[in-house]
């Protein structure tokens, strides 16, 4: 059974910092290409970051320089580790499996930054 489970989200303060996770299971976790997405209300779905199988990483524009997308292979965990939130970022935090093999969507975790 193919599940991702997300957590380490919070409530943090501007300028504040969270680590988040996902623990992938029921795939081949270390070759799949994997992804971060959010969702803030009232808006679409979001790509935030994705890494390789080896470690390649991409960003979207609103994140570079703030926050940073890596991977267990060992752990079949993922990671989001945000630095300088702001406001903006407050979403609910997904991870998905992309390719060889597309995942579902976890249930998310909330992430709030207070200003």
């Amino acid at each position: 059974q193919v599940q991702l489970v997300e957590s380490g989200g919070g409530l943090v303060q501007a300028g504040g910092s969270l680590r988040l996770s996902c623990a992938a299971s029921g795939f081949a976790f270390a070759v799949n290409f994997m992804a971060w997405y959010r969702q803030a209300p009232g808006e679409q779905r979001e790509l935030v970051a994705a890494i390789s199988r080896f470690g390649d990483t991409n960003y979207a524009d609103f994140v570079k320089g703030r926050f940073t997308i890596s991977r267990d292979n060992a752990k079949n965990t993922m990671y989001l580790q945000m630095n300088r939130m702001q406001p903006e970022d407050t979403a609910v935090y997904y991870c998905k499996g992309l390719r060889p093999f597309s995942s579902s969507w976890g249930q998310g975790t909330q992430v709030t930054v207070s200003s």
